[in-house]
């Protein structure tokens, strides 16, 4: 009798322990990890995003964020939501994630995701400190599979050079970079037209010109910024199939749905093939 209840009182420590371990007060202050956030955790569970999770021309999951709080990444914001865990990037505001560790609120501080290989890692780390590693294991094989569809390409025939306003050129070392890559591109601004601050102009861009012009266009308003995209030279010299536009939203942060981005540039490479 006495063992039955001891395996019993055993029992039901180890079951406290589980339940305490799920996040039930979480808070994000980063785009990227907003949206991870709303692929592992309940919405009950959700204390707080950063506004940017609800912009539909940022956050692909932006109508599930419609259901969830958003907050000022203020540390006054953070004291008063009274989290159990803090989720923010490398560089994300870094008093209220101060704040947030001075009243003893744990903090997961993520680097950007910029390889192929860093979602499933990123994923699995933050489904465990959430206490919802059930859910990671369906986010990395929709990613997974949505990556075995497009075989690394060996040799890549054709450059291509992702382009946003104001000039800039999307570089080595990045998400869209490594997306480039893994569709069968080399990335032209890491090649002999590029600088070490992104910046491409007109006149470098037909000198050093590349095969697939890729317009990342921002959806919400107009901009001088933007208005170079439309360009009529930009536009004559980069005719179809030399230029498609892919949402920066799309590559910004790593999701499942993020892999669309692969099977446009596919579809991209496919036509240049066929010219």
């Amino acid at each position: 009798m006495m063992r039955r209840a001891a395996l019993a009182g055993i029992l039901l420590a180890l079951w406290s322990g589980m339940a305490e371990a799920r996040a039930r007060r979480i808070v994000s202050l980063n785009l990227c990890l907003d949206q991870m956030v709303l692929l592992l955790a309940d919405p009950e569970d959700i204390a707080g995003l950063s506004p940017l999770a609800r912009d539909c021309s940022e956050a692909v999951l932006c109508e599930r964020a419609r259901g969830v709080p958003v907050m000022r990444p203020s540390a006054e914001a953070i004291v008063a939501r009274r989290p159990d865990i803090v989720l923010a990037g490398s560089y994300t505001a870094l008093m209220a994630v101060h704040a947030a560790e001075q009243v003893g609120v744990r903090v997961l501080r993520l680097p950007p995701v910029e390889t192929l290989e860093m979602f499933p890692q990123q994923v699995r780390e933050v489904a465990r400190a959430l206490g919802r590693e059930d859910r990671a294991g369906a986010v990395i094989a929709a990613w997974e599979r949505g990556l075995a569809a497009f075989p690394p390409v060996t040799r890549p025939r054709f450059s291509a050079l992702i382009y946003e306003a104001h000039g800039y050129a999307t570089q080595a070392g990045s998400l869209p970079d490594a997306l480039l890559r893994r569709a069968g591109f080399t990335n032209a601004a890491a090649g002999p037209g590029g600088r070490a601050d992104g910046v491409w102009t007109l006149e470098r861009l037909l000198a050093h010109k590349p095969d697939l012009l890729v317009l990342d266009r921002d959806a919400a308003g107009v901009s001088l910024a933007q208005a170079m995209l439309d360009n009529p030279i930009l536009l004559a010299n980069f005719p179809p199939p030399h230029r498609i536009d892919i949402p920066g939203r799309l590559w910004i942060c790593p999701l499942p749905q993020t892999l669309d981005v692969l099977r446009r540039l596919a579809a991209a490479r496919a036509a240049l093939e066929g010219k």
